[in-house]
């Protein structure tokens, strides 16, 4: 049977709408690498094309081309030959302190779309590539990606939601935040709680490199970093409060890791749970996630690959741990309190959980 003539215009535009976003997300990249947001988002005003060529020191030939793709895709207002930024633009794009900043992901896009030239043999072998595979701008990426809103919700809304954290932290508490990644989350609450000890991990030598780094800028003696494998979770239910901030999902074993932090908690201590927030079918995602075809291909090339990337890994990948994936993991671990906070999150769901 024959094509049908208008549905295959329409399939055909669907699927190059796709090519139009990938391409469009690389100009994102430049946007942000070349300083042309920043540069814009300084003027305050409109620039014509030419101007902001001068003030990024380009050559105003690219920057024009540049232009009218941001311009055409509505990123950016403009005409032929002037440009200007939205107030939302400008927090999406160049604005690193608010918390809608949005371009941790476009940071690590080649990283990203590099990893396609080994996924194909993945899906042979079946073996995935953990996060420094995509090398010290990856780290960054996810850095970039998450800060912000750390920096804007963490200390004022998330712990203050789990009942009497606050107040242990004050009084001086033994915190470990597993995942730590570049020590964002650590660092911001090491140095609002000096009273307390934090303990970051993680496995990928790019962030502990760059957690060690910032570490020593910021003059906070209250936290170290280590890799786990090295230097394991205590095992002596010594530890307040764990934190989890994204990456369960990514991990190869994940079970193995909540048992280390149930082993590591007091009696009364917490888990923190942050991780995305997903649903428990196929089905619900699609129809309830505007972004889960962006979410299953992220996975593909990152999340599920880290979580692919030993020769038993569990593969739960990005949409692969919603809350019922997560409280029946909690519990099996032994841990018997299990509540989801009331924190309004585009992406993340957080979890308390307690022995």
């Amino acid at each position: 049977m024959a094509a049908d003539p208008d549905a295959l215009k329409l399939y055909s535009f669907a699927l190059f709408s796709k090519l139009e976003g990938a391409v469009t997300a690389g100009m994102v990249h430049l946007g942000d690498a070349l300083g042309l947001y920043r540069a814009l988002a300084g003027a305050g005003a409109p620039l014509t094309i030419d101007e902001l060529a001068e003030r990024t020191g380009l050559h105003h030939r690219w920057v024009r081309e540049w232009c009218h793709n941001q311009v055409a895709a509505r990123l950016l207002d403009g005409d032929a030959d002037s440009v200007s930024m939205s107030e939302e633009a400008r927090a999406v794009l160049a604005d690193e302190d608010h918390p809608a900043f949005g371009m941790g992901m476009f940071h690590r896009l080649p990283q990203t779309m590099d990893a396609l030239r080994h996924v194909k043999d993945s899906f042979r072998t079946g073996l995935g590539h953990d996060y420094d595979s995509h090398g010290p701008e990856g780290a960054v990426g996810i850095e970039r990606s998450f800060e912000p809103w750390n920096r804007a919700f963490l200390l004022p809304v998330v712990l203050p939601a789990l009942d009497g954290v606050v107040e242990r932290l004050r009084a001086g508490a033994h915190v470990a935040d597993v995942g730590c990644g570049a020590g964002g989350a650590l660092l911001l609450m090491a140095a609002a709680f000096p009273a307390s000890q934090f303990t970051g991990y993680d496995i990928s030598s790019h962030a502990l490199e760059r957690a060690r780094r910032k570490q020593a800028d910021a003059g906070v003696t209250n936290a170290h970093v280590h890799d786990p494998r090295v230097v394991p979770l205590p095992d002596d239910h010594s530890l307040d409060l764990v934190t989890t901030f994204d990456c369960i999902h990514d991990m190869t074993h994940p079970a193995e890791v909540i048992r280390a932090i149930r082993g590591a908690l007091k009696p009364d201590g917490v888990w923190l749970l942050v991780d995305i927030k997903a649903l428990d079918t196929f089905a619900e995602n699609v129809t309830r996630n505007p972004m889960a075809s962006l979410l299953y291909g992220v996975s593909v090339l990152s999340c599920m690959s880290s979580a692919m990337s030993a020769p038993d890994g569990a593969g739960l990948g990005t949409l692969g741990l919603p809350e019922s994936v997560a409280r029946r993991l909690a519990a099996e671990a032994g841990f018997t309190r299990f509540s989801r906070l009331s924190i309004d999150h585009a992406t993340n769901a957080f979890y308390d959980i307690r022995p």
